[in-house]
């Protein structure tokens, strides 16, 4: 069987996500880059996943990150652009916030920080099992009574945000972790208020499978679907000491964008000029009209309206029915009237309204 360092396997090697292949960029480049440093990147990676609904092995995911600083400023910058996406998309959503700090908090109090594992990889499976069962994995996991007890009251806070945060510093609040975790969730609650954007809702059931983060964690669920996270990031302060660069901060957010178009479909909020790579059709009646017409086109075309002339002189019937199966959203006529008269008709074949105007307007017609 083949090591990991084996050049047969490495050489074969799928991107598992952006974010460890950028923290190596950052390591390669500190030196070079001003920082804080921000990019955005969109890739395809790969799962050894049981191929399914919003489960695929190769899928595309866009990635917003900042290294480089402490700042909290770009959490609430992150999770606006969240906000910003998804309300252009038309996608209602919930974006959750939680902190692995008051997660590594609740381990020092149920046997230590090396029960963070344990812990987080049972909370994260509560959606799909259960309390009950997560609470077995725990015990399965040599936890007490006492400490599932703990975990279980941790599990069951809810209420709004301030509700939530009381009852968190009731049960986490003391030590030194759960007080900086309860902190950063509060300073982000209170700048997006104080700014008036939209408050992430405080999750404490969230905990991001992945080791490397550090503290705030986001997650963005797509409301009215069956679907899983569309969204997710968070903060890792050491991500690029794997690569011999300590210490250097970051946080970062991602886009599902193969799960984000299955919500859309699944919601309809595909618009019809999405499905259409052509805007306009220009009839094609005649060899002088059609003449005419595609010297419009190209004049459409250099003002970057998408378009094309029918490619032959036919009944109106069939190049009707042509724009209909491209999902194409105007027709232009141009007949020998339209030819004399230096006109053309405009169809919306959506509302069938039409109109003539002259041809010298035709490339400020507003398509």
């Amino acid at each position: 069987m083949a090591g990991k360092n084996d050049k047969e396997l490495t050489e074969r090697a799928l991107r598992y996500d952006l974010t460890i292949p950028f923290a190596r960029y950052v390591a390669m480049n500190y030196g070079q880059l001003s920082m804080p440093f921000k990019r955005y990147q969109m890739q395809p990676v790969w799962r050894a996943d049981r191929p399914q609904k919003g489960r695929y092995r190769e899928f595309y995911q866009c990635d917003a990150d900042v290294v480089g600083s402490n700042s909290l400023i770009n959490e609430i910058e992150l999770a606006i652009i969240y906000s910003t996406v998804f309300k252009k998309l038309g996608i209602g959503i919930e974006l959750k916030i939680n902190s692995r700090k008051i997660l590594a908090a609740l381990a020092e109090v149920c046997g230590g920080a090396d029960q963070l594992t344990s812990i987080t990889i049972a909370i994260d499976k509560l959606d799909k099992i259960g309390i009950e069962k997560v609470k077995e994995e725990l015990a399965q996991r040599s936890l007490t009574k006492v400490q599932i007890n703990i975990i279980e009251k941790y599990l069951s806070i809810t209420g709004s945000n301030e509700n939530k945060l009381l009852q968190i510093k009731s049960l986490l609040g003391t030590g030194e972790q759960g007080k900086k975790g309860i902190e950063e969730i509060e300073y982000i609650i209170n700048y997006a208020i104080d700014t008036n954007h939209l408050a992430p809702a405080i999750d404490f059931t969230l905990a991001r499978g992945l080791n490397y983060y550090t503290g705030i964690i986001f997650e963005v669920k797509a409301n009215n679907v069956q679907m899983g996270s569309i969204g997710g990031g968070g903060r890792y302060d050491d991500l690029t000491g794997t690569f011999g660069v300590p210490n250097v901060p970051g946080v970062g957010i991602s886009f599902g964008v193969d799960r984000i178009y299955d919500v859309m479909e699944e919601l309809k909020l595909f618009p019809a000029a999405v499905q259409s790579g052509t805007q306009v059709l220009f009839f094609n009646l005649g060899e002088q009209e059609s003449k005419k017409a595609f010297t419009l086109a190209q004049q459409l075309r250099s003002k970057g309206t998408s378009c094309e002339l029918y490619h032959e002189n036919t009944k109106f019937d069939k190049q009707f029915k042509y724009a209909e199966k491209k999902n194409i959203l105007y027709a232009v006529i141009i007949g020998s009237k339209e030819l004399a008269d230096s006109t053309c008709t405009i169809k919306n074949l959506q509302t069938s309204k039409q109109e003539t105007i002259t041809q010298n307007d035709l490339q400020n017609f507003d398509f």
